[in-house]
C-alpha cells in the first residue's frame, strides 16, 4: 500500500511502498553516510555506520555490502562519535562530520550527555581520520540539568550535512537540544567549502535572518568560539526540557538532493515525549539551500516509525545519502522496509 505525503498543488509529493527488507552492515543509531569511489577501475559504494563508533563497509552496490569494520579516528575527541555525514571532495579527500557526545559533568551526570558537532578528514577512503576539531557547540549555560529528557540536558547534534550546488558552502541541518523552547526544533549553520581543511571558528549560524558569526573569548591566549543559538526553520511546539513527560519536536534531519522532482529533500523525525518516542516521520523541500525560510512545512510520510529516516539512491555511482533520482530506498536504524518515490 502507498503512503503519500502532500504539501500544496506546488510542491513534490512522496510515496512509500513496501519492499523486502534490506539491511545495513553493522549497527545504526544515525545518519548513514554513503559515497561512491573508484577503486582498482570499479566504482564501490562505502557506507558509514556508526553506534559511538564509526564503522565502514563497501560492496558493489547496497545489496552487495561487505562486513562493517570499525575505523580509527585521531585524535580522539572524547565521548562517543558517530560519522553522520561525508563530503567527497574532487581530488578524492573524504571530509566527514560526526556527532560527539560527552557526559553532562556541568550538571554532575555520567549518565546524560551533552552533543557538540566535529570535523574529520580522510585520504584513504575512510579507513582512517585525522580529526579536525569541534566546529559547532552550543552555547554556553544553555543546558538544563534538571531536565526529563532521558539522553540530553542541551547542546546540538543529530545532523546532516550538504555542499551546495556551486560547491561554495556546506549546510549543516542540526538538531538543537537548548534550553528555551525559542531555541530547540531544527537550525541551520554554514561554512565555506575553502574552510574545510581549517574549519575551526568559521562556522556561521542562521539567527533572526542572517548568518551569524561567533565570538571569541581569549584566555591564556588561547581562543574559545563562542556561537550562537539559531534560529530554528522548524522549531519546537512542546520543549525537550519543561519537566513535563510530552515533547513535540523535530530532529535528525537527513538531507539530499533528488534529481527527479529537482529539489532538496529533508527527511525529519518528530519527538512526542521525552524518551524520544516517535509521532512520525516528515518530509519538506526547498529548491535551494541559501534562504533557509524556503523549507515548506514539514508534512507526514509515515505514522510511528523509528529514528534516522533518511534515502540512499539506486544509481551505480551517483546514488547516495545526499543524491537521489525518482526512486530510492526509505532507511530507519539502517533498516529499509520501503522503496520511495518522488513525484513530481
Amino acid at each position: 500500500m502507498a503512503t503519500e505525503a502532500q504539501n500544496g498543488s506546488s510542491t513534490p509529493r512522496v510515496e512509500l511502498r513496501s519492499a523486502p527488507l534490506l539491511q545495513l552492515p553493522s549497527d545504526v543509531d544515525s545518519n548513514s553516510p554513503a559515497v561512491w569511489d573508484r577503486v582498482g577501475g570499479r566504482n564501490l559504494l562505502f557506507v558509514m555506520t556508526s553506534e559511538g563508533q564509526p564503522r565502514r563497509a563497501w560492496g558493489r552496490d547496497l545489496l552487495n555490502l561487505g562486513t562493517a569494520r570499525q575505523v580509527a579516528v585521531a585524535p580522539w575527541p572524547g565521548g562517543g562519535v558517530w560519522m553522520e555525514s561525508i563530503v567527497r571532495d574532487v581530488d578524492g579527500t573524504w571530509y566527514g562530520y560526526y556527532h560527539n557526545e560527552m557526559p553532562a559533568e556541568m550538571c554532575g551526570r555520567t549518565d546524560k550527555m551533552i552533543p557538540r558537532i566535529g570535523a574529520a578528514r580522510s585520504r584513504d577512503r575512510g579507513a582512517s581520520w585525522d580529526d579536525l576539531g569541534i566546529i559547532l557547540e552550543a552555547p554556553p549555560r544553555s543546558y538544563v540539568c534538571s531536565t526529563d529528557n532521558v539522553y540530553f540536558v542541551g547542546g546540538v547534534g543529530d545532523f546532516t550535512v550538504q555542499l551546495d550546488a556551486e560547491s561554495r558552502d556546506l549546510y549543516f541541518y542540526y538538531s538543537l537540544y537548548l534550553r528555551t523552547p525559542m531555541s530547540q526544533g531544527v537550525g541551520v549553520a554554514r561554512l565555506a567549502w575553502a574552510d574545510r581543511d581549517a574549519p575551526l571558528g568559521k562556522m556561521t549560524v542562521w539567527r533572526n535572518g542572517t548568518w551569524t558569526p561567533r565570538t571569541a573569548v581569549r584566555s591564556d591566549d588561547t581562543a574559545r568560539w563562542i556561537y550562537p543559538a539559531a534560529s530554528p526553520i522548524f522549531p519546537a511546539a512542546d520543549s525537550w526540557h519543561d519537566l513535563d513527560y510530552d515533547v513535540d519536536a523535530f530532529w535528525g534531519p537527513s538531507v539530499h538532493w533528488n534529481t527527479h522532482i529537482g529539489h532538496y529533500v529533508m527527511l525529519l523525525n518528530r519527538a512526542k515525549d521525552v524518551t524520544w518516542e516517535q509521532e512520525g516521520v516528515y518530509v519538506s523541500f526547498a529548491k535551494s539551500l541559501e534562504d533557509p525560510r524556503t523549507w515548506s512545512a514539514p508534512t507526514r510520510v509515515l505514522k510511528g516509525g523509528t529514528w534516522y529516516p533518511q534515502v540512499l539512491g539506486l544509481e551505480e555511482g551517483s546514488g547516495t545519502d545526499k543524491i537521489a533520482g525518482e526512486w530510492a530506498r526509505f532507511f530507519m536504524l539502517g533498516e529499509s522496509w520501503h522503496v520511495i518515490r518522488f513525484i513530481r
